[in-house]
């Protein structure tokens, strides 16, 4: 790939990074840092390359080192010598295996902000277990809360977990270190556990329920789904909505457009009232198609908006407008998050294959002359 290709762009141009491959949110996390503009050096197995398609791994050039070999440990540890920030995502205790834990690391490279990613943390009785995003957000309370109220929780895709309470987490660890670092002139280790960040998520909630005006029960819960005013309708075409209209003046507005009796919907808090509530408004919905119902109450105060499957979504004009996504190598994509107004970020090049650009990289980072 040309020199072209990794023109970087963004608040974190010049900063170095060394990700150590792996899966989930440490690739998500590496993604964002490398949008905005921060230049990465993904370290990959002998011959296992991330999939052309998978969008999280752009914006990185790639150096194969066999970690079982001392040489390329000891490659590995010059090149720690000369990066600002470590990402890996591995079970606690496999990096002070392999000789690059953040003891000998730090002990390297003082200055390196050391990120470590993993779904229990690196301590606790759950350490050394094996897991996923289920499980994480199943510890934390989080997955009681999502789903019908009849029957088992649903998981909310693997959005909550890992590139919620993992990824964005660990990416605001990164970046915290980052900006300390330029008080103290030294680095630290970023402990970011799933279990944490999703645990941290949920605060909102916690605080709601200790006022004693909600539970967190699917079937009383305001935001689970079954109140009649924050949920998702099917339309004459099988297709459905959203409406969120929480504050009554929104609400009411909701009802007019249906051409529904205001009176109908008495002590609309209680969820006593729901199942009747979300009966009318089911039936007023079904009369339409969702583009029809979008003609009517998009831009409305209804606090509407279509549920459009993955491929419609970039095609929304909303989306359109704001350039919220982007197609490279053939592959349609969300560009860079969030935006600045001075240093914006760029979308890298295209996943590359393991072994791609890294001795370029090395040379322009000084390790090889």
């Amino acid at each position: 790939m040309s020199t072209a290709e990794y023109v970087k762009s963004g608040p974190l141009v010049g900063v170095r990074v060394i990700e150590f491959a792996a899966l989930g949110p440490a690739p998500f996390c590496t993604m964002l840092l490398a949008d905005l503009g921060a230049d990465v050096l993904r370290i990959d197995r002998p011959g296992e390359s991330p999939h052309p398609s998978d969008v999280t791994w752009r914006g990185r050039r790639s150096l194969e080192l066999d970690l079982k070999n001392p040489e390329h440990v000891a490659l590995g540890l010059d090149v720690i010598g000369k990066a600002d920030v470590l990402i890996e995502g591995f079970r606690p205790g496999v990096m002070e295996k392999l000789g690059l834990g953040p003891d000998v690391a730090l002990s390297r490279n003082p200055r390196l902000v050391y990120g470590r990613m993993t779904g229990w943390g690196q301590n606790g009785p759950l350490a050394q277990a094996a897991g996923h995003d289920i499980n994480y957000i199943a510890l934390t309370g989080a997955l009681a809360a999502v789903g019908p109220r009849e029957g088992p929780p649903s998981p909310p895709l693997n959005l909550v977990g890992d590139f919620g309470g993992g990824a964005l987490y660990l990416a605001l660890g990164i970046v915290s270190a980052l900006l300390e670092r330029t008080v103290s002139g030294h680095g630290q280790v970023i402990d970011a556990a799933i279990v944490d960040g999703t645990a941290s998520l949920m605060s909102f909630f916690q605080g709601i329920v200790a006022t004693g005006l909600t539970g967190m029960g699917r079937d009383i819960n305001l935001l689970a789904g079954q109140a009649s005013f924050y949920g998702c309708y099917a339309c004459a075409d099988g297709k459905y909505v959203s409406v969120g209209p929480l504050e009554p003046k929104f609400f009411a507005r909701l009802i007019e457009l249906l051409e529904l009796d205001p009176g109908a919907f008495p002590r609309r808090n209680d969820p006593v009232n729901w199942p009747e509530q979300r009966r009318l408004i089911a039936e007023a919905f079904s009369l339409r198609s969702r583009d029809a119902w979008c003609a009517m109450m998009e831009g409305s105060d209804a606090c509407f908006a279509p549920v459009l499957e993955l491929h419609e979504a970039p095609n929304h004009p909303h989306m359109i407008a704001r350039g919220v996504y982007i197609k490279q190598a053939g592959v349609v994509q969300a560009g860079p998050a969030p935006r600045f107004s001075r240093t914006p970020g760029r979308a890298g090049a295209p996943p590359c294959p393991a072994g791609a650009g890294g001795t370029q990289l090395l040379a322009e980072w000084a390790v090889l002359t």
